[in-house]
């Protein structure tokens, strides 16, 4: 069993495709059809089960983060990839060579409110965090210990 601290991230997602309420009723779900090679890396190399996450809502009228989550399992292969059917399909990723993976993420808690991203981008703290930099577009990113506590400390 590794000692190693749990990291901390921040995982978006469009409340139309999949909102922290499907989360919640779902308890837990693959995080599929990131096709971003850096923020898969991060699910790749960085993710491990127990990883503390920020549930962000993006492409919404009020973005901004709505709950909380954990990292349930380690990477695996991202199945949609190899699906014709999918939204998400792949033709240069194979089986014995997949391109992308996913991580399965629970349910922790919902926010009793959305800290938004106009909210961040005004407390110094938070000046070098990722989210708030012009310009990043990533659906996974890391957050900071520091950065966490200040954003736990908003609701």
């Amino acid at each position: 069993m590794s000692t190693a601290k749990p990291k901390h991230w921040l995982m978006k997602s469009e409340p139309e495709t999949f909102s922290i309420d499907d989360l919640q009723r779902k308890g837990q779900e693959p995080w599929d059809g990131v096709r971003n090679y850096q923020a898969r890396n991060f699910m790749r190399d960085g993710m491990r089960p127990g990883d503390k996450v920020f549930f962000y809502h993006s492409n919404c009228a009020v973005p901004g983060i709505v709950g909380l989550a954990e990292v349930a399992t380690d990477a695996y292969p991202d199945p949609s990839q190899f699906n014709p059917k999918s939204d998400y399909f792949d033709p240069t990723s194979k089986p014995e060579e997949p391109r992308w993976m996913l991580v399965e993420v629970k349910f922790v808690k919902k926010l009793s409110r959305t800290i938004s991203l106009d909210e961040l981008k005004t407390m110094d703290a938070l000046a070098d965090m990722a989210l708030v930099r012009k310009g990043n577009r990533l659906s996974v990113m890391p957050v900071s210990a520091s950065e966490w506590r200040t954003i736990v400390a908003l609701e």
